[in-house]
């Protein structure tokens, strides 16, 4: 597409194997394009990758062979233009909520009256506002959550990558998130690259879905999910098209569910 934002290209990503002389290749030559604005979800068995190609994006990691390019420009360093929401919702503790969301825009040195305004902002789109000068110790995981997602929506970054970032929380407040998002991700206009496990899930929030297969890892498809927004996360199966959606991404998928673990 020609107005990609994200591209990898061929990636290949090998890792030392601890008392081995031959590497383990984890990816092995996967190719895709994240458009402006697009909700581009993967999935794909444990172990294959998915958080790589986050850790790829974000210029925490070179690949191997190929290469990965943000809005044109090889990724051949920390890409500090990129947000990334990791699994947990890692707020310093001693600080306040307030002070946590702020501190991206310290780091960059914005004035403080701006900083106040932004801060503001950001906690009323994911709805805190009132817990400014709470601890994280104060807040359930939902709202930490919510906290490290208003973090990184402050700086208006234009690439989004999240890493599983609802998988440990209790199927209600997991919900309330997504909904929250899909909000965000339209009122914000952001891209987003976002890893889960969960099919529904996927299913639920993206635009498209790309299907990673067992290690070493290759793209099995990268379904497009055409289904009406804003989407019904709470019953999903309401969602009109949500059946076959789901049918089309689990037809590729179940190929790669180990059998062993069927049996046990």
């Amino acid at each position: 597409m020609n107005d990609a934002v994200l591209s990898f290209d061929a990636v290949r990503q090998d890792f030392p194997a601890p008392g081995a002389s031959t590497p383990i290749r984890v990816i092995d030559g996967i190719s895709f394009e994240v458009g402006r604005g697009q909700f581009v979800a993967v999935i794909g068995p444990s172990g294959c990758g998915k958080s790589t190609l986050l850790q790829m994006a974000a210029g925490l990691l070179m690949p191997t062979r190929g290469g990965v390019r943000h809005r044109g420009r090889a990724i051949s360093e920390v890409n500090r233009e990129v947000g990334f929401v990791p699994q947990q919702a890692q707020l310093f503790p001693w600080k306040t909520l307030a002070e946590n969301v702020e501190l991206p825009l310290l780091l960059r040195g914005v004035a403080g009256t701006e900083r106040k305004q932004r801060v503001a902002s950001a906690l009323e789109a994911v709805g805190l506002t009132g817990f400014e000068q709470y601890f994280p110790g104060q807040l359930s995981g939902g709202m930490q959550k919510r906290g490290s997602i208003a973090r990184t929506l402050i700086y208006r970054p234009d690439v989004i990558l999240m890493d599983e970032p609802f998988g440990a929380l209790d199927a209600q407040t997991r919900m309330v998130m997504q909904d929250d998002l899909q909000m965000l991700s339209r009122d914000a206009g952001a891209t987003i690259l976002f890893v889960t496990h969960d099919i529904t899930e996927a299913v639920l929030l993206a635009d498209s879905v790309v299907i990673m297969s067992q290690r070493p890892s290759r793209l099995l498809a990268n379904i497009t999910i055409d289904l009406a927004r804003p989407r019904d996360v709470f019953e999903p199966f309401r969602n009109p098209g949500f059946d076959a959606a789901y049918d089309a991404v689990w037809s590729v998928f179940r190929s790669q569910i180990d059998i062993r673990q069927r049996l046990h």
